[in-house]
């Protein structure tokens, strides 16, 4: 089932288009939004949310339309756009006191379980937690309401490693056992190779992918070798690296070349197939 459905979405700047996208986040599925600075992400979050008005478009929510039902939508989403620092100079009690009144099914047993598990301090003011921890607090705000879409913007900077990998570990317990929907943008691929099952990638306000992630890895394979032994395959690959006679490349599993002395074929990654598709050529 579809929790949100995008249609034909589009939004026009002086120097920007939104071009006509359409894309949708199903129930247990965590989606990551991957694209580089400038493609359109923020755009369209800030569209499916409403600090945007989108010139055109529908947005659907439960198949119901978003814009006739925005206090039923609203009352059922998590958001979290980079780190919470809004109300500097308040406590994390007074801020959660004055947000919790706006949601219908908050649950403080939830919240302080978070509260916890993160290692907040109610006392602190919100000017005087490291990014990080504003992260892990805006996540705490974001995940205790009972929240049937998340909708997370970066959510994952300024941690450490160790807080990335068990907050990951959070949105799959939210996805396989509750059924919560997740819309991920990130820069960190890792984390979603660790975490997403499906990938919608955007570019120059266009969606250019819009399928699962192991089919789309499955696309594309990472050739590297000696120079010398690869170069010949250059004209294959959608982006060539050349580096101190070390040949490196990305080409459609179509074209995958058979295989050479001294030279390793291997399925790429999902960040390699991005940096290809930004910095090479992608007709196909």
């Amino acid at each position: 089932m579809n929790v949100l459905e995008i249609k034909n979405l589009t939004k026009k700047y002086p120097s920007f288009l939104l071009d006509d996208i359409s894309f949708s986040v199903k129930a247990g599925h965590i989606v990551g939004f991957i694209g580089r600075n400038g493609a359109g992400k923020t755009t369209t979050i800030k569209s499916i949310i409403g600090m945007a008005k989108p010139d055109a478009g529908q947005l659907f929510f439960n198949d119901e339309h978003v814009r006739e039902n925005e206090k039923v939508f609203k009352n059922n989403i998590g958001i979290l756009l980079g780190a919470f620092d809004c109300y500097p100079t308040k406590t994390i009690r007074q801020v959660t006191e004055a947000t919790k009144v706006f949601y219908d099914h908050w649950d403080e047993n939830v919240y302080r379980g978070f509260l916890s598990d993160f290692g907040l301090d109610e006392n602190k003011q919100v000017r005087a937690l490291s990014s990080g921890m504003q992260v892990k607090y805006g996540l705490c705000l974001a995940l205790s309401h009972g929240a049937k879409l998340l909708i997370l913007d970066e959510p994952t900077s300024g941690l450490d490693p160790v807080s990335r990998d068990e907050l990951l570990d959070t949105f799959i317990t939210l996805a396989k056992e509750q059924g919560v929907a997740i819309l991920f943008s990130t820069h960190v691929i890792s984390d979603l190779e660790k975490c997403a099952d499906d990938i919608v990638y955007i570019q120059k306000g266009k969606i250019i992918a819009d399928t699962d992630v192991e089919t789309f890895e499955k696309g594309y394979v990472h050739i590297s070798g000696p120079s010398e032994a690869c170069s010949h395959l250059a004209s294959s690959c959608i982006f060539v690296r050349d580096r101190l006679g070390r040949f490196e490349g990305v080409c459609p599993s179509s074209r995958r070349p058979e295989p050479i002395e001294g030279a390793e074929i291997r399925p790429a990654t999902l960040e390699e197939i991005m940096i290809a598709f930004e910095r090479g050529d992608h007709d196909e």
